[in-house]
Protein backbone atom coordinates (compact mmCIF):
# COMPACT_ATOMS: atom_id res chain seq x y z
CA UNK A 1 0.00 0.00 0.00
CA UNK A 2 1.50 3.29 -1.12
CA UNK A 3 1.76 5.96 1.57
CA UNK A 4 2.39 9.63 0.94
CA UNK A 5 4.63 11.65 3.18
CA UNK A 6 3.10 14.73 4.80
CA UNK A 7 5.45 17.28 3.25
CA UNK A 8 5.94 20.99 3.87
CA UNK A 9 6.94 22.91 0.74
CA UNK A 10 10.55 24.14 0.86
CA UNK A 11 13.70 24.00 -1.24
CA UNK A 12 14.79 20.99 0.83
CA UNK A 13 11.53 19.10 0.40
CA UNK A 14 12.15 15.37 0.20
CA UNK A 15 15.91 15.71 0.66
CA UNK A 16 17.92 13.35 2.84
CA UNK A 17 20.23 16.25 3.90
CA UNK A 18 23.29 14.08 3.18
CA UNK A 19 23.21 14.10 -0.64
CA UNK A 20 26.54 15.50 -1.84
CA UNK A 21 25.01 17.46 -4.71
CA UNK A 22 22.72 19.23 -2.28
CA UNK A 23 25.53 20.04 0.13
CA UNK A 24 27.68 21.45 -2.68
CA UNK A 25 24.81 23.71 -3.73
CA UNK A 26 25.12 25.56 -0.42
CA UNK A 27 28.92 25.62 -0.32
CA UNK A 28 30.54 29.05 -0.50
CA UNK A 29 27.53 31.03 0.64
CA UNK A 30 28.31 33.84 3.04
CA UNK A 31 27.11 33.32 6.60
CA UNK A 32 26.07 35.95 9.10
CA UNK A 33 28.89 37.08 11.39
CA UNK A 34 27.06 38.03 14.56
CA UNK A 35 30.10 39.63 16.19
CA UNK A 36 32.73 40.45 13.54
CA UNK A 37 34.74 42.64 15.96
CA UNK A 38 34.92 40.04 18.74
CA UNK A 39 38.21 38.75 20.12
CA UNK A 40 37.91 35.35 21.78
CA UNK A 41 40.74 34.97 24.31
CA UNK A 42 41.08 31.49 25.76
CA UNK A 43 43.10 31.28 28.99
CA UNK A 44 44.67 27.89 29.52
CA UNK A 45 43.93 26.19 32.81
CA UNK A 46 47.08 24.06 32.83
CA UNK A 47 49.22 26.73 31.20
CA UNK A 48 48.02 29.87 33.01
CA UNK A 49 45.37 29.58 35.73
CA UNK A 50 47.14 26.83 37.67
CA UNK A 51 50.13 29.15 38.21
CA UNK A 52 48.02 31.33 40.47
CA UNK A 53 48.03 35.05 41.13
CA UNK A 54 51.58 35.89 40.04
CA UNK A 55 50.75 34.86 36.46
CA UNK A 56 46.97 35.16 36.29
CA UNK A 57 46.41 38.60 37.84
CA UNK A 58 48.75 40.53 35.47
CA UNK A 59 47.20 38.75 32.48
CA UNK A 60 43.65 39.51 33.60
CA UNK A 61 44.58 43.13 34.23
CA UNK A 62 45.85 43.36 30.66
CA UNK A 63 42.68 41.73 29.31
CA UNK A 64 40.50 43.95 31.47
CA UNK A 65 42.18 47.10 30.18
CA UNK A 66 41.90 45.83 26.61
CA UNK A 67 38.17 45.24 27.09
CA UNK A 68 37.72 49.00 27.37
CA UNK A 69 38.87 49.32 23.77
CA UNK A 70 37.92 45.98 22.23
CA UNK A 71 35.15 43.40 22.35
CA UNK A 72 36.52 40.40 24.25
CA UNK A 73 35.06 37.05 25.25
CA UNK A 74 37.21 35.28 27.84
CA UNK A 75 37.15 31.47 27.74
CA UNK A 76 38.62 29.38 30.56
CA UNK A 77 40.40 26.06 30.47
CA UNK A 78 40.40 23.36 33.13
CA UNK A 79 43.93 22.52 34.17
CA UNK A 80 45.32 20.28 36.87
CA UNK A 81 41.94 19.35 38.35
CA UNK A 82 40.75 18.08 34.96
CA UNK A 83 43.78 15.83 34.83
CA UNK A 84 42.98 14.50 38.27
CA UNK A 85 39.33 13.70 37.48
CA UNK A 86 40.29 12.14 34.13
CA UNK A 87 42.95 10.02 35.85
CA UNK A 88 40.41 8.75 38.34
CA UNK A 89 37.68 8.28 35.75
CA UNK A 90 39.97 6.41 33.36
CA UNK A 91 41.06 4.13 36.19
CA UNK A 92 37.41 3.36 36.94
CA UNK A 93 36.61 2.69 33.28
CA UNK A 94 34.24 5.62 32.79
CA UNK A 95 32.93 6.07 29.20
CA UNK A 96 34.19 9.04 27.18
CA UNK A 97 30.88 10.89 27.53
CA UNK A 98 30.99 10.61 31.31
CA UNK A 99 34.58 11.85 31.35
CA UNK A 100 33.51 14.87 29.26
CA UNK A 101 30.68 15.61 31.69
CA UNK A 102 33.05 15.46 34.66
CA UNK A 103 35.81 17.54 33.05
CA UNK A 104 33.37 20.31 32.12
CA UNK A 105 32.65 21.02 35.78
CA UNK A 106 36.27 22.06 36.32
CA UNK A 107 36.47 24.67 33.57
CA UNK A 108 33.20 26.06 34.96
CA UNK A 109 34.88 26.56 38.34
CA UNK A 110 37.70 28.45 36.66
CA UNK A 111 35.20 30.63 34.78
CA UNK A 112 33.61 31.63 38.07
CA UNK A 113 36.96 32.59 39.61
CA UNK A 114 38.16 34.48 36.53
CA UNK A 115 34.90 36.42 36.24
CA UNK A 116 35.20 37.51 39.88
CA UNK A 117 38.80 38.61 39.34
CA UNK A 118 37.62 40.61 36.32
CA UNK A 119 34.76 42.26 38.24
CA UNK A 120 36.54 45.69 38.22
CA UNK A 121 36.13 45.52 34.43
CA UNK A 122 32.49 44.33 34.57
CA UNK A 123 33.54 40.70 34.26
CA UNK A 124 30.47 38.46 34.27
CA UNK A 125 30.31 34.70 34.12
CA UNK A 126 27.95 33.54 31.37
CA UNK A 127 26.71 30.10 30.37
CA UNK A 128 26.89 28.35 27.03
CA UNK A 129 23.22 29.13 26.35
CA UNK A 130 23.98 32.84 26.79
CA UNK A 131 26.19 33.13 23.69
CA UNK A 132 23.39 34.66 21.65
CA UNK A 133 23.02 37.35 24.31
CA UNK A 134 26.58 38.59 23.73
CA UNK A 135 25.72 41.50 21.37
CA UNK A 136 23.39 42.90 24.03
CA UNK A 137 25.83 42.20 26.88
CA UNK A 138 28.64 43.94 25.03
CA UNK A 139 26.46 47.00 24.54
CA UNK A 140 25.92 47.03 28.31
CA UNK A 141 29.69 47.10 28.89
CA UNK A 142 29.94 43.54 30.19
CA UNK A 143 33.20 41.56 29.91
CA UNK A 144 31.81 38.03 29.51
CA UNK A 145 33.61 34.94 30.80
CA UNK A 146 32.56 31.45 29.72
CA UNK A 147 33.98 28.02 30.43
CA UNK A 148 35.60 26.32 27.47
CA UNK A 149 34.28 22.76 27.60
CA UNK A 150 31.80 22.42 24.72
CA UNK A 151 28.36 21.13 25.76
CA UNK A 152 28.56 17.66 24.22
CA UNK A 153 28.55 16.15 27.69
CA UNK A 154 27.33 12.57 27.61
CA UNK A 155 27.07 12.87 23.81
CA UNK A 156 30.81 13.45 23.36
CA UNK A 157 32.06 11.53 20.35
CA UNK A 158 34.37 8.56 20.95
CA UNK A 159 38.06 9.42 20.76
CA UNK A 160 40.08 8.03 17.85
CA UNK A 161 42.65 6.77 20.35
CA UNK A 162 41.90 5.94 23.98
CA UNK A 163 39.00 7.44 25.94
CA UNK A 164 39.99 11.03 26.79
CA UNK A 165 37.33 13.39 25.33
CA UNK A 166 38.67 14.95 22.09
CA UNK A 167 36.51 18.11 22.37
CA UNK A 168 37.97 20.03 25.29
CA UNK A 169 38.43 23.71 26.10
CA UNK A 170 40.57 24.81 23.12
CA UNK A 171 37.93 23.23 20.90
CA UNK A 172 35.11 24.90 22.82
CA UNK A 173 36.76 28.30 22.37
CA UNK A 174 37.13 27.61 18.64
CA UNK A 175 33.50 26.57 18.24
CA UNK A 176 32.26 29.65 20.12
CA UNK A 177 34.42 31.92 17.96
CA UNK A 178 33.22 30.20 14.80
CA UNK A 179 29.49 30.46 15.52
CA UNK A 180 29.84 34.11 16.56
CA UNK A 181 31.92 34.99 13.50
CA UNK A 182 34.68 36.44 15.67
CA UNK A 183 37.63 38.43 14.36
CA UNK A 184 40.30 36.69 16.46
CA UNK A 185 40.78 33.46 18.36
CA UNK A 186 43.77 33.74 20.68
CA UNK A 187 44.92 30.76 22.74
CA UNK A 188 46.95 31.96 25.72
CA UNK A 189 49.46 29.32 26.83
CA UNK A 190 52.66 29.08 28.86
CA UNK A 191 54.95 28.77 25.83
CA UNK A 192 55.89 31.09 22.97
CA UNK A 193 53.73 29.23 20.47
CA UNK A 194 53.68 25.89 18.69
CA UNK A 195 56.97 23.96 18.73
CA UNK A 196 58.21 20.97 16.78
CA UNK A 197 58.24 19.04 20.08
CA UNK A 198 57.53 19.73 23.74
CA UNK A 199 59.99 22.54 24.56
CA UNK A 200 59.92 21.61 28.27
CA UNK A 201 61.30 18.12 27.59
CA UNK A 202 63.15 18.49 24.26
CA UNK A 203 65.95 21.07 24.12
CA UNK A 204 66.06 20.75 20.32
CA UNK A 205 62.43 21.81 19.87
CA UNK A 206 62.03 24.88 17.67
CA UNK A 207 59.14 27.29 17.40
CA UNK A 208 56.94 27.20 14.32
CA UNK A 209 55.88 30.82 13.64
CA UNK A 210 53.40 30.09 10.84
CA UNK A 211 51.85 26.88 9.52
CA UNK A 212 48.69 25.69 7.79
CA UNK A 213 46.30 23.24 9.40
CA UNK A 214 47.00 20.70 6.67
CA UNK A 215 50.75 20.97 7.14
CA UNK A 216 50.39 20.57 10.89
CA UNK A 217 48.18 17.51 10.63
CA UNK A 218 50.61 15.96 8.13
CA UNK A 219 53.40 16.22 10.71
CA UNK A 220 51.56 13.71 12.94
CA UNK A 221 53.21 15.22 16.00
CA UNK A 222 53.49 13.15 19.18
CA UNK A 223 52.42 16.14 21.26
CA UNK A 224 51.34 19.72 20.60
CA UNK A 225 50.37 22.80 22.56
CA UNK A 226 46.73 22.80 21.43
CA UNK A 227 44.08 20.15 20.96
CA UNK A 228 44.35 18.37 17.58
CA UNK A 229 40.58 18.65 17.17
CA UNK A 230 40.94 22.44 16.71
CA UNK A 231 43.32 21.88 13.80
CA UNK A 232 40.96 19.35 12.23
CA UNK A 233 37.96 21.67 12.55
CA UNK A 234 39.87 24.55 11.00
CA UNK A 235 39.94 22.70 7.70
CA UNK A 236 36.19 23.28 7.27
CA UNK A 237 35.80 26.53 9.23
CA UNK A 238 33.73 29.28 7.63
CA UNK A 239 34.82 32.20 9.84
CA UNK A 240 37.87 31.29 11.95
CA UNK A 241 40.62 30.89 9.39
CA UNK A 242 43.47 31.63 11.80
CA UNK A 243 44.26 30.60 15.36
CA UNK A 244 46.89 32.56 17.29
CA UNK A 245 48.93 31.01 20.10
CA UNK A 246 50.71 33.41 22.46
CA UNK A 247 52.59 33.22 25.75
CA UNK A 248 50.54 34.58 28.63
CA UNK A 249 53.67 35.04 30.74
CA UNK A 250 54.81 37.85 28.42
CA UNK A 251 53.30 41.24 29.32
CA UNK A 252 51.50 42.81 26.38
CA UNK A 253 51.35 39.67 24.25
CA UNK A 254 47.55 39.56 24.13
CA UNK A 255 47.46 43.25 23.21
CA UNK A 256 49.98 42.65 20.44
CA UNK A 257 48.00 39.69 19.09
CA UNK A 258 44.74 41.67 19.04
CA UNK A 259 46.55 44.49 17.25
CA UNK A 260 47.53 42.06 14.50
CA UNK A 261 51.21 41.77 15.36
CA UNK A 262 52.68 38.45 14.29
CA UNK A 263 53.92 36.93 17.53
CA UNK A 264 53.87 33.40 18.86
CA UNK A 265 52.40 31.03 16.27
CA UNK A 266 49.69 31.52 13.69
CA UNK A 267 47.92 28.40 12.41
CA UNK A 268 46.09 29.12 9.16
CA UNK A 269 43.27 27.10 7.62
CA UNK A 270 45.14 27.14 4.29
Amino acid sequence: MKRDRFEVASKLQGESLVRKGLLKRYEGRSLLRMMPDLNVVKIGGHGIIDYGKDVLIPLLTEIGELSREHQILVVTGGGVRVRHILDLGLDLGMPTGVLAELAGKISEQNAIMVSILLSPYHGTRIHTADLLELPMLMNLGVLPVIHGTPPYGLYEQPAAIGSIPPHRTDTGAFLAAEVLGAKNLILVKNVDGLFTANPFTDKDATRIPDITAGELLAMEMEDMVLEPKVVELMMNAKHIREVKIVNGFGPGNVRRAIAGERIGTIIRAE
